[in-house]
């Protein structure tokens, strides 16, 4: 992914730094042809390096997609669940989080997003760490939905199913949406954040407005 199109994944180091580059490649890569079938050498090609060089920066592709998920996860903290905590609103703060999600997840072709169900090919310590950032969002998610139900405005619904179907629809916004098609990325996340707001919420009797 050496191409402005992922010039959003910085990793840990600078973003203009080769570690970054590096990451930046090997995701494009692992999204092209999936982890398993790609080898260290093809990531080391596309960067026209030696394996031996790539191996100085990381010991395996296993430690490089462990480091683009937590450069993704960490996007989430700082972008969508620190400005959502600040949201006294329930309603208001759903419909933020979509938004801001839905913005994050489609950068760069939404690459980083797509690499997610790859977490399988993690060791056991790296798989626990993405999940548990993983669950920290759904938490909040699902929090959210019972702030709405407390205040009377949730329909009957399981807040779990309720929680994981909202982000599901959020997740596979980089599957469909294209950068150059007719809507924006704020009009596709207003889309989804409606549908899911009809979905949800009570309909409000305007007889007793």
């Amino acid at each position: 992914m050496p191409s402005s199109r992922a010039a959003r994944l910085p990793a840990v180091a600078e973003p203009d730094s080769r570690r970054a580059e590096i990451c930046r490649a090997a995701a494009r890569i692992f999204c092209d042809q999936g982890f398993d079938a790609t080898a260290m050498s093809d990531i080391a090609r596309a960067l026209r390096m030696t394996k031996a060089g790539l191996y100085h920066y990381f010991p395996s592709k296993e430690a490089m997609l462990f480091e683009i998920m937590t450069f993704g996860l960490d996007r989430m903290d700082e972008e969508v669940i620190a400005p959502a905590l600040a949201v006294r609103d329930p309603a208001a703060r759903l419909r933020q989080m979509i938004m801001q999600h839905a913005r994050i997840i489609t950068r760069a072709e939404g690459v980083v997003a797509q690499l997610f169900h790859e977490q399988r090919a993690l060791p056991a310590h790296m798989r626990k760490v993405v999940n548990n950032q993983e669950r920290r969002y759904f938490r909040l998610v699902r929090d959210t939905l019972k702030e709405i139900r407390g205040a009377g405005r949730l329909r009957n619904l399981d807040l779990s199913i309720a929680a994981l179907s909202l982000i599901g629809m959020i997740q596979w916004l980089p599957r469909w949406f294209r950068q150059d098609g007719r809507l924006t990325i704020d009009q596709a996340a207003d889309e989804i954040a409606n549908l899911a707001f009809a979905a949800l919420l009570k309909p409000v009797d305007r007889k007793k407005r």
